[in-house]
């Protein structure tokens, strides 16, 4: 893309910051004057996000609809809070009474929205028995997680006298899910924003500049908390994950736009006496790439609003406004700090005037990389191509084995609650799966064809409703299994062939099978669109078809490289459970997007370089200049993604190992090798079939 061709109503809109020496004061009066009202807003974004499972479900599945019809039958829809007692040489006599003095402790002071505990249920071994305490609000987070603490407190036991205690069940987990989710945002923004300081500090080794591009970052991730909270009131579902991935995302993004902009700002006060004049120049330059960069993530974030997964489909339009106002905030209020602060930003190695210096484009370490992968482009682009085709080999590993109960990295009461029943107890028990028989005079069809299903322990007592009559079904297999799913799926076959009219299966073993179906779906629908929309975007800047072709397929042999690597190592290094059926869909929409981000970089420049050097030529120019400022943007980018990595949750461990590995191999190969590799062997047919690609090669 060449910049000089950009309308002028956007050059100039971009140069505003610069276009007078007090413009810098009123942008930074609007800055600080919108503090506060954005704060405001940004704080109650926590509190607007959704956290239970049943809030991800769409619309269209069958245990949505479940959920739907149980608040209509007497008991409502209730969340079982299961206490666990266990002794290993069976339970004493003096256990039976601490189980009952239990009881009557927590039916004398009950939890918010909990209901009467119910009788302790012996297992048939005698060595252990449970206590349903089930909560009649699964929306209301809050009740729920001071219900669980509180239960929790009550039945502690000591673990020397060898009877064993704890809390499972859907209320149980869900509990400690958000907990987990709420403690995210303050440990990523410490973790990122020490990550991205000690980053700045390495790279342009000033003890103040790191200062600026900080603060920048801040004013964004406040912005973005205000958006986010409108989003979530408007109904937008955004949970937990998608706040901690839109915090890691903005952080990284707006850093790397930053990096963007001041390494051409630094390559202009060399060439200009006058920072405004430095400043102008470097936003006109490098302010459009920064914004059709932006726009290319921005396009393919939307496309996740078409997600059925509700949790998918809110981190479309939250990430998208994130990388939006990250770009646009280092076009705005990053320049007026780096115009306020001027050159002794970078002290101590503050850029001077040198307008007769040698041209940075036929020196450097990236100058000298180029003329290498250039000498013989073929045999290096074939040979860079076998090799990242040999790491897809992992995707032979991948296994959708990651679910609820072993998705913590961290132990849990919960999941140390669900073993220890599972011992003395069917392990669907914590999680009866719920039917509803729509006609009532079908209803001992349908329980006997449900029993007849093999993995079926044991069916509940019926109750009617307007609905019909609903009852529990206790399945063999632990209720968060991939076994259990499968189960699911056997029974909604079983009534179905049995005549007995419409039939809904629901209940938490139901509502996640129903999920992972989705989120399966969304893996194989999405990823095709978005690339459809990157190209379409990549052929509108680059005003060709080879390149942005050439640019694509090189990002999603990226992606499936890293993917493979990824897994391999998950499962045989990390020990990981298995993987999350999302994982593909993450990684696909982060690296491809934002790995022709780095792309959009490298070529803009090469572009605007081959209309007087010529293709090969330009490449090279076109690799020293963003040589460093890439790598330093993608180290940056991988860093902030791994920092996901401190999260006792092996799904957003993945997602940040993934992307952040699939950063550093998209930088330091794709964009440094393989691309200006294959650029080189077409030369001029790169551009076709633009007029600069009928132009004479030098």
């Amino acid at each position: 893309m060449d910049p000089q061709r950009e309308g002028p109503l956007l050059r100039k809109l971009l140069t505003l910051p610069a276009a007078s020496r007090r413009m810098k004061w009123i942008y930074l009066a609007v800055a600080i004057a919108l503090l506060v009202p954005l704060g405001w807003l940004g704080s109650g974004f926590e509190g607007a996000q959704k956290n239970d499972p049943a809030s991800f479900l769409p619309g269209s599945a069958e245990s949505s609809k479940v959920l739907e019809l149980a608040d209509e039958f007497p008991s409502g829809e209730l969340v079982p809070a299961i206490i666990v007692y266990r002794r290993e040489g069976g339970l004493t006599a003096a256990d039976e009474r601490r189980i009952a003095a239990d009881s009557a402790a927590l039916t004398a002071d009950l939890p918010r929205t909990a209901l009467a505990p119910t009788p302790a249920q012996p297992s048939p071994d005698g060595t252990a028995a449970i206590v349903n305490l089930p909560f009649s609000d699964a929306a209301d987070s809050t009740a729920l997680i001071d219900g669980v603490d509180a239960i929790r407190d009550v039945v502690s036991a000591d673990p020397s006298d060898g009877l064993e205690v704890a809390v499972t069940g859907p209320a149980g987990f869900s509990a400690d899910a958000i907990k987990v989710f709420e403690g995210i945002n303050g440990t990523l923004l410490l973790a990122t924003a020490v990550l991205v300081f000690v980053l700045l500090i390495i790279i342009y080794r000033s003890p103040i500049f790191w200062f600026l591009p900080l603060v920048a970052v801040f004013f964004a991730e406040i912005t973005v908390r205000a958006f986010g909270y409108l989003l979530a009131e408007s109904g937008v579902i955004i949970n937990g994950q998608t706040a901690g991935i839109l915090l890691v995302l903005v952080f990284g993004a707006g850093t790397d736009y930053a990096l963007l902009l001041v390494a051409r700002y630094r390559e202009e006060l060399h060439r200009v006496a006058d920072k405004h004049e430095a400043m102008r120049v470097a936003l006109s330059q490098a302010g459009p790439t920064i914004l059709a960069s932006a726009g290319t993530v921005v396009a393919g974030l939307l496309c996740l609003a078409l997600a059925e997964v509700n949790g998918t489909a809110g981190l479309g339009p939250i990430g998208a406004i994130g990388v939006a106002v990250a770009a646009i905030t280092m076009l705005t209020v990053l320049p007026t700090l780096l115009l306020i602060f001027g050159r002794r930003a970078f002290w101590p190695f503050i850029p001077r005037y040198d307008g007769d210096a040698p041209d940075a484009a036929t020196r450097g370490i990236w100058r000298r990389i180029g003329e290498r992968v250039t000498t013989r482009p073929r045999a290096t682009w074939i040979a860079t191509s076998l090799a990242l085709l040999a790491l897809c080999a992992g995707l032979a590993s991948f296994n959708t084995g990651l679910t609820s109960a072993n998705g913590f990295r961290d132990s849990v009461e919960a999941v140390r609650g669900q073993e220890l029943l599972a011992k003395s107890f069917p392990a669907g028990s914590t999680a009866p799966t719920s039917a509803i028989v729509r006609d009532s005079g079908k209803v001992d069809a349908a329980r006997r064809a449900i029993s007849a299903v093999e993995g079926v322990s044991a069916l509940g007592p019926p109750q009617a409703g307007p609905p019909g009559v609903r009852f529990d079904v206790t399945l063999v297999p632990e209720p968060y299994s991939p076994a259990a799913y499968d189960l699911v799926s056997d029974i909604r076959d079983a009534v179905r062939s049995a005549n007995v009219g419409e039939v809904l299966i629901g209940g938490p073993t139901a509502e996640e099978a129903d999920l992972r179906d989705a989120a399966t779906r969304d893996t194989w629908v999405l990823p095709p669109i978005v690339l459809v929309v990157v190209l379409v975007i990549l052929i509108l800047l680059l005003r060709s078809l080879v390149a942005p072709l050439l640019l694509v397929a090189t990002v999603v042999l990226s992606f499936l490289a890293s993917l493979g690597i990824s897994v391999w190592l998950f499962n045989n290094v990390f020990d990981s459970p298995g993987q999350d059926p999302s994982l593909p869909l993450f990684g696909f929409i982060f690296l491809v997007a934002l790995g022709v981000d780095y792309n959009i970089f490298l070529m803009a420049r090469v572009r605007e370089e081959a209309l007087g050097y010529g293709t090969r030529e330009a490449m090279l120019r076109g690799l020293a200049v963003t040589g460093a400022v890439i790598t330093s943007a993608g180290i940056v980018l991988a860093g902030t993604f791994g920092v996901l990595g401190v999260l006792p949750l092996w799904s957003l461990f993945q997602i940040g190992f993934l992307v952040g590995l699939g950063v550093l191999i998209d930088t330091i190969i794709v964009r440094s090798v393989l691309v200006p590799a294959l650029v080189s062997d077409l030369g001029g047919r790169t551009w076709w079939p633009s007029a600069l690609a009928r132009r004479t090669e030098p």
